[in-house]
């Protein structure tokens, strides 16, 4: 009898001890899901229109000069390395909400977006997500984005013959680039690069050059109020009605940036045909995307 009791007393102490061991498991389970489940995001997503408007340096509708010709390409993925929102047309560039800043390097000399490091994203993708309680609340009528990098393809004429091509094109203010792949070809840089840099690739074939300085067109309607330093690539976009951020939502915020990519690439003519021929002597001028228009959900 006494070790059917001994036996029986163990017995209860270890269910007890099971039960409470399952209760704090389970109850740490709940502590930590609502951080992981509930917690609210805004979220920033690409968008490429070719229909959209095309602008100018002064966010002004643009015409493609005379003895130059352009197309709109087909943008796979692009990067921005600065995203800020701004409350009026007269807050001065970084006294907004700045909401991203990418990853910089000055280990080509000079201080440069380390493209290594870079986010990348395709149309309609995701380019960034954070907690909607790092965005301070409040009002905001303008964006503002520092482009980076986009990468596409185009049209190129060779020898009588239309080839489609894969473009990447460098339009940050300075680019510390090691190497990067274009449609399977590894182009090895180790060094800076200025806004302007581009490289080509078809057929297995690859080249490289520079658009010229001050070239790649950089809209921003807001010139005269919040003046954007040359070569900067920040492009600036209104919303259609005020981004408001009240710190009382109840569900993820989407912002989407959707950036104009009507006839963006466009080069110098030597035969006046409206094609892009390099082997003729025909110069890349630009590759700026001609506009920003924001829009939000919630």
């Amino acid at each position: 009898m006494k070790i059917q009791k001994y036996i029986y007393k163990m017995g209860k102490r270890f269910n007890l001890l099971f039960i409470a061991l399952f209760t704090l498991v389970v109850s740490c389970g709940d502590d930590d899901s609502p951080s992981e489940t509930n917690e609210l995001r805004l979220i920033i997503k690409l968008n490429f229109d070719a229909n959209q408007q095309r602008l100018d340096n002064l966010g002004q509708p643009a015409t493609i000069p005379n003895g130059n010709a352009a197309q709109t390409p087909i943008v796979q993925k692009m990067s921005a390395n600065y995203i800020e929102f701004a409350p009026t047309a007269t807050t001065l560039l970084e006294q907004g909400e700045i909401i991203y800043k990418g990853a910089e390097t000055n280990a080509g000399g000079a201080m440069a977006i380390d493209f290594q490091q870079s986010i990348l994203a395709g149309d309609d993708d995701v380019f960034l997500s954070i907690p909607l309680n790092e965005v301070a609340t409040g009002s905001y009528e303008w964006v503002r984005v520092s482009l980076a990098y986009q990468e596409g393809n185009i049209v190129v004429l060779n020898n009588g013959s239309e080839i489609m091509g894969t473009l990447a094109s460098f339009v940050g203010y300075n680019n510390y680039i090691t190497s990067f792949d274009l449609n399977g070809s590894d182009i090895t840089v180790n060094d800076d690069v200025l806004q302007g840099f581009w490289a080509f690739e078809a057929l297995g074939f690859t080249t490289q050059g520079q658009a010229p300085e001050g070239a790649t067109t950089v809209p921003n309607p807001l010139f005269a109020t919040s003046p954007v330093p040359d070569g900067s690539c920040v492009v600036t976009g209104q919303f259609s009605n005020a981004f408001t951020i009240t710190g009382n939502e109840t569900e993820d915020v989407t912002v989407t940036l959707s950036f104009s990519v009507n006839n963006s690439f466009e080069w110098t003519e030597v035969n006046a045909d409206g094609k892009y021929e390099p082997t003729a002597g025909e110069q890349v001028v630009d590759m700026g995307l001609r506009g920003l228009v924001p829009s939000f959900t919630n």
